[in-house]
């Protein structure tokens, strides 16, 4: 089967070697009960290009911006500034397209628990506008890379957590989209779970789709993202490889454990030693706690930018001056370490004291939530919006809103 593309004559379409391009993304939420409390920007400004074929990572903590994010993406949401570009398609002119080219895995599971896994699959096929062999093979088809095929017959409601969010994941490959967007995709998975996740979405990256992916596992957007994005307060506050980050974050610090020579300048040789392999002064840190061979031994630590090869070298040079090394190891700054001091929080104000502006968002009664008009009816992915993928949205949320914002945005909500 060919992959999933809109026609060539789709309007604004245009060729570009980004799969995501917003500019100046802006949205503002009133907080509190009928939407009275104070505004909260939920996106200032932002600005983010993701290449096609690669894996975007969007970090930050909760209130952060990040599901907002991904709603303006999706066409679940209009930014109140800003444009949205899919795959070449403006996202705000024409959600429709947009619609046929992406899909969507979000927090929870968007599925019938009184269908089987292969119904579910197969009604998202069918109601993308996939003729009902075809929906079927397709379901299959992801079934077995998702390893459900022992649970393909039972009815959703009988799955584990886990199933429950690999089918999800499949309801959001069914239509081969350029453009996958995962909102924390492996929540409640075990770690064997994640891993198998991780694998279907490098095959999906390697047949050419593009992933932005949101996560609350540094771990994860270290091993998949080919470039991250730690915003917080709903802009941009770092972004580069995991690689990049981490440098950028702090260098590697060497820390050294010696056996305290016996003469009065011994300090100084460590220091001046080791000061000649790193980028900054050395420091002892840390003497008179061990005994080695009945000798007083002590650490010392200094920036490094040469990662191992620095040790190697401190215990060449210290030996060449007659200490004697006891230990000598490098560390280097995790995507935690990153992750900290990028969104480290110097009040107590901001979408993060009022509830999570992601997670809840109050609007006034009637407001719009997508595309500025109701869609026009028949179209195969309204339909199945309607009734299944409003899910995208995230339970708190739902609860959050009134019945009339429930009742607006179930009218503009299309996507899987």
């Amino acid at each position: 089967m060919g992959r999933h593309s809109i026609t060539d004559d789709a309007p604004d379409r245009r060729a570009s070697p980004y799969a995501l391009e917003l500019r100046g993304l802006q949205k503002t939420f009133r907080t509190g009960l009928f939407g009275r409390g104070p505004r909260v920007h939920a996106l200032n400004g932002l600005d983010l290009s993701v290449p096609t074929g690669t894996v975007h990572a969007l970090l930050g903590p909760n209130g952060a911006g990040k599901t907002t994010t991904v709603r303006a993406v999706a066409t679940l949401m209009t930014p109140d500034e800003g444009s949205v570009i899919v795959d070449g398609v403006d996202a705000i002119a024409d959600p429709g397209a947009v619609r046929k080219i992406v899909g969507v895995s979000g927090q929870y599971a968007a599925v019938d628990g009184n269908l089987t896994g292969f119904e579910n699959l197969r009604m998202v096929g069918q109601l993308y506008g996939q003729p009902r062999s075809e929906a079927s093979e397709r379901a299959r088809e992801l079934i077995a890379e998702l390893n459900l095929g022992d649970a393909a017959d039972r009815p959703m409601r009988t799955y584990s957590g886990g199933m429950r969010r690999r089918l999800d994941l499949a309801g959001a490959l069914i239509n081969r989209p350029s453009l996958v967007i995962l909102d924390e995709p492996t929540t409640g998975l075990d770690p064997r779970g994640r891993r198998q996740m991780w694998e279907v979405i490098a095959e999906q990256v390697g047949s050419g789709a593009t992933v932005l992916l949101t996560t609350q596992y540094l771990e994860e957007a270290d091993a998949l993202a080919d470039e991250i994005t730690v915003i917080d307060h709903g802009t941009i506050r770092a972004q580069g490889s995991a690689a990049e980050l981490k440098s950028a974050t702090g260098g590697s610090i060497l820390t050294v454990e010696v056996v305290v020579p016996q003469y009065d300048d011994a300090d100084t040789q460590v220091s001046s030693s080791l000061t000649q392999i790193g980028v900054g002064p050395a420091e002892r840190v840390e003497s008179g706690t061990e005994t080695v061979t009945d000798t007083t031994s002590a650490r010392w630590s200094v920036p490094v930018d040469a990662g191992t090869r620095s040790a190697v070298a401190a215990v060449l040079a210290l030996s060449a001056a007659g200490i004697e090394v006891v230990d000598a190891s490098v560390s280097t700054p995790t995507l935690d370490d990153v992750f900290l001091t990028l969104t480290e929080r110097s009040g107590t104000t901001g979408p993060d004291t009022l509830g999570g502006v992601d997670e809840i968002i109050h609007r006034p009664a009637g407001s719009d939530t997508a595309t500025g008009e109701p869609e026009a009816k028949g179209e195969p992915v309204d339909r199945f919006a309607d009734t299944v993928c409003s899910d995208v949205l995230g339970a708190d949320e739902r609860a959050a809103d009134s019945p009339d914002d429930r009742a607006d945005r179930s009218e503009h909500a299309h996507v899987h």
